[in-house]
């Protein structure tokens, strides 16, 4: 079996969800402008997630380091592909289509199910915590009762044929910080 490949989500990065205790303002995760403790999250560069290989996204003052889910498309090296891994969080439990682009032209919806960020609520759609928190950044101040979330969900690709590119839902609820594609066995992208 080939090995998962991490897509490169910098050149769709256009949120800024990860700030440092002296730069809690450079970020917004929400409306409120809460955003994750970075000294609590994995340096940028390659980390494994239940033996699942991401990328993750750097963190730097008011940089983005999280897709905010809009329509994008995200072009994909091609191959067939069983599942679209993704660190992802949501500012409330919500739940969209994406769009499958294949390379005959199919375009297919799937599901993408994220659970909330918020500490107090629970994997509501089987994901996995990544990654869990102890406290949370507000623009002025540290929040040392809630501890935000991100979780590691998956996506079937079923189609037997090569994909291409996957469009994002229209839902700026849904940030995704990391997407790796798991390939079919036997199968090489291009």
């Amino acid at each position: 079996m080939s090995s998962p490949l991490a897509v490169d989500l910098d050149p769709y990065a256009d949120n800024t969800g990860i700030t440092t205790a002296d730069r809690k303002d450079a970020g917004g995760f929400n409306i409120w402008g809460n955003t994750y403790p970075a000294d609590q999250l994995p340096a940028a560069g390659p980390v494994r997630v239940d033996d699942i290989p991401f990328r993750f996204p750097p963190a730097a003052p008011g940089r983005p380091d999280n897709v905010r889910c809009a329509g994008q498309l995200i072009e994909v090296p091609a191959g067939r592909y069983d599942w679209i891994q993704l660190l992802a969080a949501a500012e409330r439990r919500t739940e969209d289509p994406l769009w499958l682009h294949y390379a005959d032209g199919g375009v297919d919806p799937e599901w993408l199910r994220v659970s909330d960020f918020w500490p107090e609520t629970a994997a509501h759609f089987g994901e996995t915590a990544a990654y869990r928190c102890t406290h949370l950044h507000y623009p002025r101040h540290v929040d040392r009762k809630f501890g935000p979330s991100i979780w590691r969900q998956r996506v079937p690709v079923p189609r037997d044929a090569a994909l291409r590119a996957v469009r994002l839902p229209d839902n700026p609820a849904i940030h995704i910080f990391a997407m790796t594609l798991v390939p079919a066995a036997g199968q090489e992208h291009r």
